[in-house]
């Protein structure tokens, strides 16, 4: 259930009258996205529970800062990606994610709202993203900018917990998904399942050496493969340690994503007409 906020920001829980008001100004409107798709054993396989939480986050902020900005209901699908074999994911192919997202934004242009932004919290939706984008522009030359949460959030943790720190707790099923759950979410996370990161498995392919996702090294050279998320690791975390993610550093991330989107939303709308 989406929480009403004051002032309200969540699109869904304006009323009609409400609506009229508030969309006639032409505010910045976040349009939130993730993934259902396996996090580790210890966290909700929703990572779009958190990038919802940020942006309600960020339009507070940025509403509180002068510039009017709402949250449009969630897309908790993401785009088919490494991860479709995982047990209980829920994916969308990429034709189906660009028209599902295209169609959101045809509808709030043809009311007139062009001051819009993805707030991505899935790797996978990065592509489709840029190309409804790319689109959008050609056809109409407005632009949507997006923010993907957790590459930025990669940048951050370094700043965070120290670069060495960084470098051992990232990666999928541990930072910065698990740390913002035990912050913003913590009675959905079981801390009590946490599991050590693990080797690529198997650690090679084609007779080659694994060295990342979809990624096998030939003489140097990373040669790219289609294998799926659990062909190489079995529980959904990766090479990241999620033993060393913290309700602590989950709170200094949130506070620091929630205000690049919102100072975003401010430049944004002091750009956009």
């Amino acid at each position: 259930m989406v929480a009403v906020t004051t002032p309200k920001v969540h699109m869904g829980t304006l009323t009609g009258g409400e609506a009229r008001g508030i969309l006639g100004l032409n505010p910045v409107i976040l349009i939130p996205l993730g993934s259902h798709e396996d996090q580790g054993p210890h966290a909700p396989m929703g990572d779009h529970i958190l990038a919802a939480a940020i942006a309600e986050a960020a339009a507070l902020r940025a509403t509180a800062l002068g510039t009017r900005t709402l949250v449009a209901p969630l897309v908790p699908f993401g785009a088919a990606d490494w991860f479709g074999s995982m047990p209980g994911g829920i994916a969308l192919s990429h034709a189906t994610f660009k028209d599902l997202v295209g169609d959101i934004v045809g509808s709030l242009h043809r009311n007139g709202l062009t001051r819009l932004v993805f707030v991505n919290g899935h790797g996978g939706n990065a592509g489709p993203l840029l190309e409804v984008a790319r689109r959008v522009r050609q056809e109409t030359g407005h632009l949507v900018p997006g923010l993907y949460l957790w590459k930025i959030a990669y940048a951050l943790l370094p700043g965070i917990v120290g670069a060495e720190a960084a470098r051992k707790v990232s990666g999928h099923g541990a930072d910065p998904l698990t740390s913002l759950g035990l912050h913003l979410v913590p009675g959905m996370m079981r801390p009590d399942l946490v599991a050590a990161p693990e080797p690529y498995k198997p650690d090679r392919l084609l007779d080659l050496p694994v060295s990342g996702m979809g990624a096998l090294s030939f003489d140097g050279a990373e040669v790219t493969v289609p294998h799926d998320y659990d062909e190489v690791f079995t529980r959904g975390v990766g090479l990241g340690d999620p033993r060393l993610s913290s309700a602590e550093t989950g709170a200094a991330l949130a506070e620091r994503l929630a205000d690049v989107v919102a100072r975003f939303a401010v430049h944004f709308a002091g750009k956009v007409a």
